[in-house]
């Protein structure tokens, strides 16, 4: 099922062979054109990082939980898992250690739907975990929370410097594989975890003639940056046909204030989404500015919203949708994991979102949804 590949190993680039990809136009609008290349072409290539999540059984510090429930988190994965699970095709590229906890995400992970033949196996670094609290991150503007108060930060602690991902480098990735998507979709975590994971993200991003279109998300992770300057992230999503970036994002790692500044910073992606939490989003493409307000949401937990964002508005550009409706995916999906306790959810039927993404403005804003409507209960007005 997956490659064993020493580190030191270069993979060199095979001949390409003409398919049809999702164009970089189409970030910005345009309807993309139907893969049919040769080789497994997929839906989206995902690339990067997951490791296996240690949760508490219960509220408190990590030095007072007498047991953790085991479970996988990755950005990229989780976008993988949540395109495949809502019928599209994807690919998850990466590597994990030759131990049991990478047996454990290779199976989880494949369980979604996602094909992992190109995951290497390192028989000398490990794959990565990671303990976290209770607590979520804070996903929301300070303006927009309820009250002005932010959701309580988690105690994270990380286990992944010397994994087998942070190996990853561009002798080890072959463009081939890279390129097998319609879409190819990064974040800035990989960037973060190596030098050679940054000159990788540097191959990936920079832009040249036959690449898919290729779709970042920030994911500022200001741990991971300490004694680096952020603004690499903004050089990296530069190279990008769509970016994703928080609002508080932009704020704490460019000091860039509202979606028009982090514009203003980014000119050159075809398409730029800047995610306001519960008050919504923006978008710039070239059908212009678009504010989309986010449904209200009893939320469970905040724990995987912007992956399954993400995912939401590629499987709308997938299907060639307009950007009002790109959006509006992304919030239902995003809503769909809020009001669960995992990383993942399982996505509503492509029907059931159709329907709610098609709502009248006037419906759209009353919308509330809470735990359960992914099933069919929990959708009312935001006065029912």
């Amino acid at each position: 099922m997956c490659s064993e590949m020493p580190e030191e190993r270069e993979r060199p680039d095979e001949p390409e062979q003409p398919d049809e990809r999702v164009r970089p136009e189409a970030a910005g609008g345009a309807a993309p054109a139907r893969a049919a290349g040769p080789r497994g072409t997929v839906d989206v290539v995902a690339l990067g990082e997951s490791m296996v999540t240690f949760v508490p059984s219960q509220p408190g510090p990590l030095a007072d939980v007498p047991a953790f429930r085991r479970s996988i988190g990755g950005a990229e994965s989780n976008v993988a898992c949540t395109l495949a699970r809502a019928g599209h095709t994807a690919r998850w590229i990466s590597r994990v250690g030759d131990d049991g906890f990478g047996d454990h995400l290779l199976a989880e992970i494949a369980a979604s739907g996602v094909d992992v033949s190109a995951v290497q196996r390192d028989p000398r670094r490990p794959t990565g975990v990671y303990f976290r609290t209770a607590g979520e991150r804070v996903t929301t503007p300070l303006a927009a929370a309820p009250g002005g108060i932010p959701a309580p930060r988690p105690e994270v602690a990380y286990y992944r410097k010397g994994s087998a991902a942070s190996a990853l480098s561009p002798a080890l990735v072959r463009r081939r594989e890279a390129w097998s998507g319609r879409v190819l979709h990064l974040t800035g975590i990989t960037g973060a975890l190596s030098a050679t994971c940054r000159a990788l993200m540097r191959r990936l991003t920079h832009p040249e003639p036959g690449r898919p279109l290729v779709s970042f998300d920030v994911n500022h992770r200001p741990a991971l940056w300490q004694g680096a300057d952020p603004w690499l992230l903004a050089d990296l999503a530069r190279g990008c046909d769509l970016v994703f970036v928080g609002e508080d994002e932009a704020q704490a790692a460019w000091g860039l204030r509202d979606a028009d500044a982090v514009r203003a910073a980014l000119p050159e992606p075809a398409a730029l989404v800047v995610k306001r939490g519960a008050a919504g989003a923006v978008a710039f493409t070239a059908e212009g500015r678009t504010e989309m307000p986010a449904p209200a949401v009893d939320v469970v937990a905040h724990v995987g919203a912007g992956d399954a964002f993400a995912a939401g508005y590629l499987s709308a550009t997938l299907r060639g949708l307009p950007t009002v409706l790109r959006l509006r995916h992304g919030h239902l999906m995003a809503a769909a994991a809020l009001t669960v306790p995992g990383d993942l959810a399982a996505p509503p039927a492509r029907a059931r979102l159709d329907e709610l993404a098609g709502l009248d403005d006037r419906a759209w804003r009353s919308l509330r949804l809470a735990p359960g409507w992914t099933g069919g209960d929990g959708v009312r007005g935001a006065d029912g």
